[in-house]
């Protein structure tokens, strides 16, 4: 029975982790700033901040774990890498056998086509989130002189069952309400995208495999998927047809519509400039082949359906479609 600690356990990634883990008989932990897990006492908890250093280390101090995976980023106030630095200093002397951290591919800060041999996005990058990814892998890897164990995951966008981002959702809500999707432009950025449940098993992957052991995996379909391409696997995932429109950028933003906030204009963070990544390592090395996305998406249409979501307010694409709804742009 594998002593394991899951950093973030209760949301998406880290739920889906637990679950598997509990499966294969790991003696799980969570460390979470909340209370109560949705595994009742068939996990334990440590409740803390991950965010304060002092916090992590005092708590962790006198713990002992064998695996540890870390799927916090908290992005009210960001994580940087001192946080993380601590939780696995803190653990290195106590039979720790693999930190696996979760990163993200805008640790590269931008660019296209990246294997995990190319450089990290500067410390001074002017997006917060990638500049605390890449710093936080560069700390960790900096270890490895101290004997310890280090993964990290660089995971394009996440979808699947339990997404609690404006995603596949998102795209859902309109095409089985039968309104057309404004897709930036003419829908060619190019995307990717991995399902929640592989990037659990390239993490426990990973964690068992010495050959991972200071070693980075890039996540995501490829190739990579277009915009406009995305929204005709969503739909085709729902079995409905769907109506588009495109509509070029600085029009929508000067609307109102984000690409980051409300009102969103093509679900949340899905139109920032592309990073993409090859993914031949983790196929080679963790024997990893990734979910198909017209599966994948089948699958998790399949959980939409059971879901009691929210009514989706449709006001501002009401009113930026001239209030018809009916794929006409009035002006």
């Amino acid at each position: 029975m594998t002593r394991t600690l899951v950093i973030g356990g209760t949301l998406f990634i880290g739920r889906a982790m637990v679950e598997q883990l509990l499966a294969r008989g790991d003696d799980v932990t969570i460390m979470h700033r909340g209370h109560g897990t949705p595994f009742g006492d068939r996990v334990r908890e440590i409740r803390c901040d991950r965010n304060d250093v002092a916090a992590v280390r005092s708590t962790l101090e006198g713990e002992s774990f064998e695996q540890v995976y870390d799927n916090v980023y908290d992005w009210a106030r960001g994580t940087g890498a001192g946080p993380v630095f601590a939780a696995a200093r803190a653990l290195a002397s106590r039979g720790l056998q693999r930190y696996v951290f979760t990163s993200s591919v805008a640790a590269y800060g931008g660019g296209l086509e990246h294997d995990e041999r190319d450089p990290l996005a500067p410390a001074d990058h002017p997006n917060r989130y990638c500049a605390d990814k890449a710093e936080t892998e560069r700390a960790l890897f900096g270890l490895a002189g101290e004997g310890i164990p280090v993964t990290t995951l660089r995971p394009a966008f996440i979808y699947g069952p339990d997404n609690p981002f404006d995603r596949e959702a998102w795209f859902w809500d309109r095409i089985v309400a039968d309104r057309p999707v404004i897709i930036p432009e003419d829908g060619s950025r190019p995307m990717q995208f991995v399902h929640v449940r592989d990037v659990v098993r390239a993490a426990l992957l990973a964690a068992g495999n010495p050959v991972a052991a200071g070693a980075a995996y890039n996540l995501g379909n490829h190739p990579p998927v277009l915009q406009r391409d995305l929204i005709a696997l969503l739909a085709g995932a729902a079995g409905k047809p769907v109506r588009t429109i495109n509509v070029p950028r600085a029009k929508l933003e000067a609307a109102g519509g984000n690409a980051i906030t409300p009102p969103l204009y093509f679900g949340i963070y899905l139109d920032v400039p592309p990073i993409t990544v090859r993914c031949d390592r983790v196929r080679a090395e963790l024997g990893l082949e990734l979910t198909p996305l017209e599966q994948g998406f089948r699958e998790t249409f399949e959980w939409y359906r059971t879901q009691n979501r929210p009514t989706p307010d449709f006001t501002w694409e009401d009113q930026f479609l001239g209030g018809s709804a009916d794929g006409r742009i009035d002006g």
